[in-house]
């Protein structure tokens, strides 16, 4: 099993230019509401909202969409 995400690690995801890079700012265990768009997260089923490094741009991830990366 992989190591669960946490808070401050850097990943990387898929995005409609690429690839992005960023940070992890904050796990979200309970439904939310982010940008007009509803996220059904729970404890056991987190996302992720991230960071792009590259844009600053904040965006919400299940964990299957991001790939942890080495500092």
């Amino acid at each position: 099993m992989t190591e669960p995400l946490k808070k401050g690690d850097r990943v990387e995801w898929h995005s409609s230019g690429g690839t992005s890079r960023g940070e992890i700012k904050e796990v979200i265990t309970e439904p939310t509401d982010f940008k007009n768009h509803h996220f059904a997260a729970s404890q056991e089923h987190p996302e992720y909202l991230v960071e792009s490094e590259k844009s600053g741009k904040q965006a919400i991830h299940k964990a299957e969409a991001l790939k942890k990366i080495q500092d």
